[in-house]
């Protein structure tokens, strides 16, 4: 699933919100924040300490967009050089996903890195997408994504008129007037470790938001998704 999280100009970071998306995508974290003419990236895989550090250097860096993404494992070997966000082109612009991006800049054997490694090192800067500057370029850039695909870009390249680039935005949640781009950030509300109480499916059936995937129902209120009303965001996710 992964958790990719985007800091408009100004915005603190919510440190319960990224711990609860770490957890949940164990396989590595990572940060960039814009400062001043560079931009600032670190990666861990101890969520706790990289978070902290996060807090701390975003605090003093608000005059710029951040972001923080936890991986969740899809393609490439599991660890810090696989970890978002990678610089792309030049250490002046860097990028990070959510999803899985198309088959051209899926790693072939042998080849470790994760896919959205890959399309930073290799594919994006020689793309025929054209500049994201442009308008055609983003356009052409997100017709490539798919729905599926959610990708932020920050960049201290003097060439782009802005320092931030949201793709698939539209796919994503703004909360608090920060951007998620999904619900992983949220603690879950339920104990389904029994599974379902209707069609008695296994608890892993349901989703973290305490859906059953086979019936549709709530393990809290037994009803069904369009009439539950114990966690709205995720009702409305699946509308």
């Amino acid at each position: 699933m992964c958790l990719l999280t985007y800091y408009p100009q100004g915005v603190a970071p919510q440190t319960d919100a990224l711990l609860n998306g770490a957890h949940l995508n164990n396989d590595g974290h990572g940060f960039a924040i814009v400062a001043g003419s560079q931009i600032e990236v670190r990666r861990s895989m101890n969520p706790e300490k990289l978070v902290e550090s996060f807090e701390r250097m975003r605090k003093k860096n608000l005059d710029g967009p951040a972001l923080f993404h936890s991986r969740l494992s899809t393609h490439g070997s599991i660890g810090v050089q696989n970890c978002h966000p990678f610089f792309m082109g030049d250490r002046r612009t860097v990028v990070a996903h959510n999803g899985i991006l198309p088959k051209e800049v899926h790693p072939q054997r042998g080849d470790n890195r994760s896919d959205t490694r890959v399309a930073a090192e290799d594919f994006l800067p020689n793309s025929s997408f054209g500049s994201f500057a442009t308008r055609a370029g983003r356009r052409r850039l997100t017709q490539w994504l798919g729905r599926g695909n959610k990708l932020a870009i920050l960049t201290v390249d003097p060439r782009y008129r802005k320092s931030s680039y949201l793709f698939n935005e539209e796919c994503g949640i703004w909360d608090d007037g920060v951007w998620y781009s999904n619900f992983g950030y949220l603690e879950p509300l339920h104990d389904f470790s029994d599974g379902c109480p209707l069609c008695e499916s296994a608890a892993e059936m349901v989703d973290i938001y305490g859906f059953c995937e086979i019936c549709g129902c709530c393990v809290d209120c037994e009803e069904y998704v369009e009439s539950c009303c114990c966690y709205v965001p995720a009702m409305q996710a699946r509308g």
